[in-house]
């Protein structure tokens, strides 16, 4: 049975500090499937759309009948454990630090036997269930969880090297005047966070919520350089999860706004602002992310779904978001081993969005859906029912979506 995880404890200075590795990390692009749909929290493997065959390891050819039609669906998860094994030695310096570590054969219902990495209350010949995780790397791996939940399971060692279950750790928040990172930070509180900052910017300056704003306030204000750095420097070693919430939404196209200053200040805001958090904050979280039992765990960016195409409504907006999120995807490949979870939300239940019609993200859904993405180790979701339905048509074509959008 997994043992509850303890509080942190101070580091023992006698003890080596772990470097940030990374596991191996070579894939080939077929294989890259696994990848996508472990960072949406989907089990999918290739199925043969000839003969209907479902295969592993990802190949090129169906291995039945040699068809290359190989479109990636949802499979079942459950499979059987047929052997396993311990490893306790290795030459791979990232397992070399964090032996020993379990890895097994599963055989799935579906059809192909798998290698997996094991959860500590898997049981010998017992049943699993199969799930894609991301790793250190960021690349889809195999994990198998027991057949029914257990107490404290997501405690367990190796599920929380593939996890960023924030319990135990340390979050920043980075604006607490909305409404959105006030209920964030009520929900990492809720969940056992060791303690959530919360930035502020301009603090004498009142703001709905701000008697109820759970937390320590701390203050903060993206936008200033000067800010951002003398925050780092007094609490950036101890912040393990950090959630930008900060928005600068305003309608309008771009021949609406008839000059700049506005398009600058959402610049500031959704692009410069988590550039500045992250040359701050970055290398210190990237180095942290191999810290023993609670390691240094996620960076997360809110974002609005109209960063994949623009609404005219929102023109200009969206165009800063775009912006963002091509940051985002930069920032996923340097900082790891840390993870990088991008939420794209649909219109948000605030004083921006009162012409939009509903239905509307509220704050507390929000919340809800990024503690469990970081949870369940994804790195790409969309909150609320447009979010999902524009990711979905963007998947299926981006041009024709970005027309639709246009088109009103």
């Amino acid at each position: 049975m997994t043992a509850k995880l303890p509080p942190p404890q101070r580091k023992n200075p006698l003890l080596p500090t772990r470097q940030p590795l990374l596991p191996p990390s070579s894939r080939s692009r077929t294989a890259l499937g696994l990848t996508a749909a472990a960072a949406e929290g989907r089990f999918a493997l290739q199925v043969c759309a000839d003969c209907g065959a479902v295969q592993y390891p990802p190949r090129e050819a169906c291995h039945a009948c040699l068809g290359a039609n190989l479109p990636w669906r949802e499979v079942p998860a459950g499979g059987a454990l047929i052997a396993e094994t311990t490893v306790r030695i290795t030459a791979d310096p990232y397992f070399r630090q964090r032996t020993p570590w379990r890895t097994g054969i599963v055989a799935l219902d579906c059809g192909p036997s798998v290698v997996a990495h094991l959860h500590g209350d898997v049981v010998p010949d017992g049943r699993v269930r199969m799930t894609l995780r991301l790793d250190k790397s960021g690349q889809g791996v195999m994990l198998a969880l027991p057949g029914q939940d257990t107490p404290d399971m997501q405690d367990d060692r190796q599920m929380r090297e593939m996890t960023c279950d924030p319990k135990g750790r340390r979050v920043l928040v980075t604006d607490g005047r909305n409404a959105f990172g006030q209920a964030m930070a009520r929900a990492f509180i809720d969940v056992g966070a060791a303690g959530v900052f919360v930035g502020v910017a301009d603090a004498w300056k009142p703001f709905p919520g701000q008697d109820k704003l759970a937390g320590e306030v701390v203050p903060l204000d993206i936008t200033d350089t000067d800010s951002v750095h003398r925050l780092a420097a007094s609490l950036g070693g101890r912040v393990e999860i950090l959630v930008n919430t900060a928005l600068h939404v305003r309608p309008g196209g771009i021949l609406d706004r008839r000059d700049t200053v506005t398009a600058r200040e959402e610049m500031e805001a959704t692009y410069f602002g988590p550039m500045r958090l992250a040359q701050a904050f970055g290398p210190v979280l990237r180095s942290r992310g191999a810290d023993g039992t609670h390691p240094a765990c996620a960076w997360v960016n809110i974002l609005s779904a109209y960063a994949l195409a623009p609404t005219p409504t929102f023109g200009a907006f969206a165009a800063t978001q775009a912006a963002a999120l091509s940051l985002a995807h930069s920032l996923r490949a340097e900082l790891r081993p840390l993870r990088v979870v991008n939420a794209l939300v649909g219109p948000l239940d605030d004083e921006w969005h009162q012409a939009v019609p509903p239905p509307k993200v509220a704050p507390a859904a929000l919340a809800a859906s990024v503690l469990r993405a970081l949870r369940d180790g994804i790195e790409d979701l969309a909150v609320g029912d447009i979010a999902q339905d524009l990711l979905a048509r963007w998947k299926d074509n981006p041009t024709t979506l970005a027309r639709e959008l246009a088109a009103g």
